[in-house]
């Protein structure tokens, strides 16, 4: 089996999401893959952005909380570094994590997707489908979900 030449991870700014950009980059480390951080994000409403007075400009969005996505995106970079990866790109992208992740992975021809496994074992991941699993069932590469959720 041929190693992973290019890496992507999603990542909200969770801590169980930064677990799964730590595992990451050990992977993209240890093959010398390239790594690519993924933030997807909902735009915040407009309500939301004037109440700010508009002082975000194009940073208006908002992802787990009040982390503006850039944030979170060189909060992992500097995680991805540490665990050894040498070559990293990040993408902020507006719209829903599976269909971003799944887009991204097709456009850049990424080898594998690591997500948490955030989502799996609660009702509204059982219901509504968590981002693993959807991932797991759509994804055209390999797909790694890491155990990021503590006692569970």
């Amino acid at each position: 089996m041929a190693s992973y030449r290019k890496v992507l991870v999603g990542t909200d700014g969770s801590d169980s999401s930064f677990r799964a950009v730590d595992r990451a980059g050990r992977v993209a480390a240890d093959s010398g893959a390239k790594l690519i951080l993924v933030c997807a994000y909902e735009p915040m409403p407009d309500r939301e952005r004037a109440r700010a007075g508009d002082q975000l400009g194009d940073l208006a969005y908002k992802v787990e909380g009040s982390t503006p996505a850039d944030d979170v995106l060189r909060a992992a970079r500097e995680r991805a570094f540490a665990g050894g990866a040498k070559d990293v790109d990040e993408v902020a992208v507006a719209g829903d994590a599976v269909d971003t992740l799944l887009e991204l992975a097709r456009d850049r021809e990424v080898d594998l997707v690591v997500v948490g496994n955030r989502g799996l074992n609660t009702l509204a991941g059982r219901l509504l489908g968590s981002v693993p699993a959807n991932l797991s069932h759509r994804a055209r590469c390999d797909v790694l979900i890491v155990h990021t959720t503590e006692g569970k």
